[in-house]
């Protein structure tokens, strides 16, 4: 099993790009449970939200992994339940990164905020392009740090889909698909 996660900032077409990659190359697709979260819920989060909301994006993981797909494309990971607590709450419960680093992820796409417009939702509140580039910025750190096998996507939408799709056929042909293609 081949696991590809997406993850960066907000309105970056992780949603869109899962569902892309699914079509071209098959797999099974996880969603971001938060989503989840804040319809059932029906209103926002709070820190005593987090670990709820992480576990519960772990579960939806972890019940896709049974499943033993070839490929496994995660819309979303425990690294942005991490951000986003430390963004919006100044903490995080310390199990979540523990939890992160304890799995195997074979690629991340790290998806660029630039040269797409931020869509409002009703669920997205970061509309200023300098926050999600911080939060994009947060993301790569935390991943280069922890030496997590990565590939930056950037462009419009033709642009990164096109990119995308390159990308995944690449490390998906690769001899090694643990690591992401020129790991860049």
């Amino acid at each position: 099993m081949k696991v590809l996660v997406l993850t960066g900032p907000e309105s970056s077409g992780k949603s869109w790009l899962a569902q892309e990659i699914h079509s071209a190359f098959g797999g099974l697709v996880v969603g971001e449970f938060v989503r989840h979260f804040i319809e059932r819920e029906q209103r926002d989060t709070c820190y005593a939200d987090i670990s709820s909301i992480a576990q519960g994006q772990l579960d939806w993981e972890d019940a896709a992994r049974l499943r033993r797909p070839e490929l496994l494309i995660l819309d979303t990971h425990l690294l942005s339940n991490l951000l986003w607590s430390q963004a919006l709450f100044g903490d995080c419960p310390d199990w979540i990164e523990q939890a992160l680093l304890q799995r195997d992820y074979h690629l991340h796409l790290l998806l660029d905020p630039v040269a797409v417009p931020w869509v409002e939702d009703g669920q997205r509140c970061q509309p200023q392009l300098q926050q999600r580039l911080d939060f994009y910025r947060d993301c790569e750190r935390w991943l280069r740090q922890h030496q997590q096998p990565l590939q930056c996507i950037h462009g419009n939408w033709s642009q990164r889909q096109a990119q995308t799709l390159r990308c995944v056929e690449q490390w998906l042909n690769s001899a090694h698909p643990d690591t992401g293609p020129g790991q860049q």
